[in-house]
């Protein structure tokens, strides 16, 4: 939350479920989702656990799936950038602070063109991490011996997978929203 806190001191932040002061019921996911639709140019999507390789359903679903410009911390930017069509998010770690995030954000809320350039891979046809198929058959035919793990939380948890040190190193930090200004 320190990150988010943060950035609230320079531009709204709307802050939803057990981390915050709105609700939105699951059980009314739907109208959920059409306020973000309808009432949010932005959506923090920044994941619980800042791991290698860990992208949920905050940048997939609630940022991509819907007309907001997902802002992400949580995996490392080389993970989004492999796993995410061009220019469809804004990564933390572009930023050297809170503070001139907060200033970009106002700038494309104030510049349509600048803002709709993040939208423009909605028109290509191009489509999020599409050969998973193609890796599991390679991966099947692959002659190399297998790699295993003893303790899955060596896998899971080992040198360099996760980092909880400073925002900076993708502190641990709920999503939450910017209010369409």
């Amino acid at each position: 939350m320190h990150y988010a806190r943060e950035l609230s001191k320079y531009i709204q932040v709307d802050i939803y479920g057990t981390c915050g002061t709105l609700r939105c019921p699951r059980s009314q996911s739907q109208a959920c989702f059409d306020m973000l639709d309808e009432d949010y140019k932005f959506y923090l999507a920044f994941e619980n656990s800042n791991c290698k390789d860990y992208i949920t359903e905050k940048f997939f679903v609630n940022g991509l799936g819907h007309n907001v410009l997902p802002i992400v911390m949580g995996a490392h930017p080389t993970d989004y950038a492999r796993s995410a069509p061009y220019r469809s998010y804004i990564h933390v770690d572009e930023f050297e602070s809170p503070k001139e995030l907060a200033e970009y954000l106002h700038r494309l809320d104030r510049d349509d063109e600048l803002y709709n350039s993040y939208f423009r891979w909605k028109g290509t046809g191009e489509f999020i991490n599409t050969y998973f198929w193609c890796r599991v058959c390679a991966m099947l035919h692959d002659d190399r011996p297998p790699k295993f793990y003893k303790d899955v939380n060596d896998w899971w948890r080992g040198d360099g997978i996760c980092t909880t040190t400073s925002w900076r190193e993708h502190d641990s930090v709920r999503a939450g929203n910017l209010k369409n200004t």
